[in-house]
């Protein structure tokens, strides 16, 4: 018994030595990056474009260690770990937190008329700027990348969903921001993390997502789901990559620097790469014989005017939590009424 007891001491101390930082040669950072999702997915390929990017634009002074497939990070706990140094760098999803973030989740939901990433990371930026608590809430962690994303559909797997009547009575999984209005509709909502929705629809635990057409291919849903609706679900921007703030603290000014001029860089890759999965995504439906539902613009119209509402209601609820919750609701929806694109505030 002591032997194996042993064995397992030993099992362990290698796995933490995997997975602690290597050594680096002198003048030289070595950055672990955290992600929940493999090497071939879309986010991945926007994250390895900014790696080779910041090690080419630092002449080899900043190198970055990557690891996939939540190796060191989850995806409901994200902004925690990263804050006790499980990795340097990580893809973090705040508005996926199982406790806190209030201000997080619900102004993903004050994004309705916006319908570019690029507008979804402006408005954002202005409700950010213009209130301090988005900064409280992310406390801990340096942000090195705002992302948007694709117009959530509605993927199920028996069920097609033609209008607003036909949602009566799934069982969805959702972003938290939408839970009451589909819940106004009917809909049985539950929020979990992306990566376990596959295993949720194939054994009929849910009958269907909330999600972008690119889904379809990235997490393989075309597998399990047969239709897809083309009600179009607004939604918002969110801070999605990040630094520990110790981390960030102890680089030197010249390399905080590019990493701060490679915020940009990180975000477009991250547009490209999406909407080029949504492209892809929405052609492998067709190829594999999803049905592809279109939507009423009647019924596009109460869906969204129950969103906005819901919206509203949800900002003002954000004043048990001391935050404008209603302040940055109204920002939100005067910037957007100036137009797109989103000018710059």
């Amino acid at each position: 018994m002591r032997a194996w007891k042993l064995i397992g001491v030993a099992a362990a101390l290698l796995l933490l030595a995997a997975c602690a930082p290597a050594a680096s040669p002198a003048g030289v950072e070595v950055l672990r990056y955290a992600s929940p999702y493999s090497p071939n997915h879309p986010f991945s390929r926007a994250d390895i474009a900014w790696i080779r990017h910041v090690e080419r634009v630092s002449g080899g002074r900043l190198q970055v260690q990557p690891f996939w497939g939540g190796a060191l990070i989850s995806s409901d706990q994200s902004v925690i770990e990263l804050r006790h140094g499980v990795a340097d760098i990580a893809l973090i999803t705040p508005i996926y937190m199982r406790s806190g973030m209030h201000v997080m989740k619900t102004q993903a939901g004050f994004y309705g008329g916006v319908t570019t990433i690029e507008d979804q990371v402006a408005v954002y930026r202005c409700m950010e700027k213009a209130f301090p608590i988005f900064g409280e809430e992310m406390a801990g962690v340096h942000v090195l990348a705002i992302q948007g994303g694709n117009l959530p559909n509605v993927l199920t797997r028996d069920k097609p969903v033609r209008g607003l009547a036909d949602l009566r009575g799934l069982r969805l999984r959702a972003p938290s921001e939408l839970t009451p209005v589909l819940q106004s509709l009917g809909v049985d909502v539950v929020t979990m993390p992306m990566g376990e929705v596959y295993s949720a629809i194939s054994k009929g635990v849910v009958d269907g997502v909330v999600a972008p057409a690119d889904a379809v291919k990235s997490l393989h849903f075309n597998e399990v789901a047969r239709h897809l609706s083309l009600l179009q679900v607004a939604r918002g921007a969110y801070p999605a990559r990040a630094m520990s703030d110790t981390r960030w603290n102890s680089l030197s000014p010249d390399l905080r620097r590019i990493l701060t001029e490679a915020i940009p860089v990180w975000e477009a890759a991250l547009a490209h790469e999406v909407r080029k999965a949504e492209t892809e995504g929405m052609a492998m439906a067709k190829a594999e014989g999803m049905s592809i539902l279109t939507v009423d613009p009647a019924e596009q119209a109460r869906f969204d005017a129950a969103y906005d509402a819901e919206a509203l209601k949800n900002a003002r609820r954000l004043a048990e939590y001391g935050a404008p919750g209603e302040a940055i609701y109204r920002r939100a929806r005067a910037v957007i009424a100036q137009g797109t694109p989103v000018k710059a505030c």
